[in-house]
């Protein structure tokens, strides 16, 4: 098992390697597996993509970030390009029902709500606005309609575990408790778990998961 120091030094390599990140901007805290990351960047984008690295690392637990986006006065935008920028955006993606999806911004904090059919609906319009310059937070509320959970879903997320490369499916059990998707079991990071969850949310009829999936460093 890795110690915190290691996790450490793991995760400031990791983020040394993105060519977008500046470690030096970026402080890292490791407790238990836990890792932090605290700091200040310039792009929104730089702090979705230095959260990302450390979840990559072998090891990892559980993350929490704190970095804070700040941006440039070359690159500061109203609230109101901000918000024109991401329903152009939205146009634009065909994966994003633009019209069942209601924008606010203030001050750059951007949150979005609305229904749509599919979770993969729900996180594209998320990760649309991650590109939009000037924005500091996302606050994805949108929820999720589809048709009940099917008996075979089961069958069909397992399935799909077992196509992945990035899932060890025999590690993982699925199971539906009162229209809910459950995964429970062993993974070995926390990528692996991430994975794990949005192999499930492409499943027909799943719009709420509980990931029980623990992290073992072996």
């Amino acid at each position: 098992m890795k110690t915190d120091l290691k996790i450490k030094n793991d995760v400031l390599q990791e983020l040394a390697w993105q060519p977008n990140v500046d470690e030096t901007q970026i402080g890292v805290v490791v407790e238990n597996g836990v890792v932090m990351l605290t700091g200040v960047v310039d792009n929104y984008l730089v702090k979705v993509a230095a959260e990302k690295a450390a979840k990559r690392v072998k090891g990892v637990k559980a993350f929490a970030g704190d970095i804070h986006v700040k941006y440039g006065t070359n690159f500061q935008k109203t609230d109101i390009e901000i918000g024109k920028a991401i329903v152009k955006a939205f146009e634009w993606n065909t994966a994003v029902p633009e019209d069942k999806i209601s924008i606010e911004v203030r001050d750059g904090w951007v949150t979005i709500s609305g229904e749509v059919e599919w979770a993969y609906e729900r996180d594209a319009a998320a990760r649309v606005i991650e590109s939009i310059k000037g924005v500091k937070w996302i606050n994805n509320t949108i929820t999720i309609i589809s048709e009940k959970i099917k008996e075979d879903v089961t069958g069909k997320i397992a399935k799909a575990f077992k196509r992945s490369a990035d899932i060890e499916a025999d590690g993982i059990t699925v199971e539906i408790i009162n229209g809910l998707v459950k995964l429970r079991g062993i993974v070995h990071s926390i990528s692996e778990k991430k994975a794990a969850e949005k192999a499930a949310y492409f499943s027909p009829g799943v719009d709420v998961i509980i990931n029980e999936l623990e992290v073992i460093d072996n």
